[in-house]
């Protein structure tokens, strides 16, 4: 899953593809190097970002209105380029997710794993799209804040299992769900790693699994230790594909990236350990 962001303020990306002309041949791009699925996006959900949504009863950082006329020029033009490249959007907002799977979206990409806003389950069940359910804890702006968890694997779990409860209670097929274990979402740097080490065990929820550690802080914190400092997004890459190849080893079928290229590359030295693990 290569990642489109089309935000003023991404992370990573930090608004190099916020005109669409731009985010289109990114997003071409990315699936001539390798990407199966394209992750559309308009808001930055990074550490410290404002995300209030209508769960607080409060207007979101960024309204649906903004957000849809940032990613819908891109998701259509891919679309006109690249008639068969499937389309996630990466999206809270259940009327973000209506109209981007009315323009040819296949898939919802839900950060809050439907706690952001109380209409999302219902518009996911009737839109009848793949839907990720990622785990995470509060809000962007929180994270920082929030104490340590004692057992992460355990709470992701459980959380987990309660998001799938309130997709299948709102009508979700079980058959369109995928899990994200949310690194970075509401953890602290030292809960990602017993997370990436078990992530197997989430594999009795009975789900696919998406794990997705591009470019994240945990990584710069760890890569940036001989320096002394965490190390800058652009400075990630190595430590992001070492993490997405422990994902694959760990069982993730899905992984979101930023580096499509190289991680294809990875993935595919990764795939064939498995293939000798299989063959005995």
């Amino acid at each position: 899953m290569g990642v489109v962001n089309v935000t003023p303020d991404s992370f990573y990306e930090g608004g190099r593809f916020v005109e669409p002309e731009k985010a289109i041949e990114h997003g071409l791009r990315l699936l001539e190097e390798g990407a199966d699925i394209l992750d559309v996006g308009g808001e930055s959900t990074r550490p410290g970002a404002a995300v209030v949504g209508a769960a607080k009863g409060k207007e979101p950082a960024v309204s649906a209105a903004e957000e849809l006329r940032r990613v819908l020029p891109v998701i259509e033009g891919i679309l006109r380029a690249q008639r068969d490249a499937i389309i996630s959007i990466d999206t809270y907002k259940a009327k973000t997710a209506q109209a981007a799977v009315a323009a040819g979206a296949e898939n919802v990409n839900d950060v809050s794993g439907f706690q952001w806003d109380p209409q999302m389950a219902e518009a996911c069940a009737e839109l009848a799209c793949g839907v990720v359910l990622m785990h995470t804890r509060g809000e962007p702006h929180e994270w920082r804040k929030l104490p340590h968890l004692t057992n992460v694997v355990s709470t992701v779990e459980h959380d987990l299992l309660n998001r799938v409860q309130v997709a299948l209670e709102r009508g979700v097929g079980r058959e369109h769900i995928v899990l994200d274990p949310g690194f970075g979402f509401g953890k602290s740097f030292e809960d990602n790693y017993p997370l990436l080490a078990h992530l197997d065990r989430l594999h009795r929820l009975g789900y696919p699994l998406l794990a997705g550690t591009s470019r994240k802080s945990f990584i710069g914190r760890t890569v940036g230790q001989r320096s002394g400092r965490d190390a800058a997004a652009e400075e990630r890459l190595y430590g992001s594909l070492a993490a997405m190849v422990i994902s694959i080893l760990r069982g993730a079928h899905i992984v979101r990236v930023h580096d499509v290229r190289p991680a294809v590359e990875a993935a595919s030295i990764a795939d064939e350990v498995l293939k000798a693990v299989d063959s005995g």
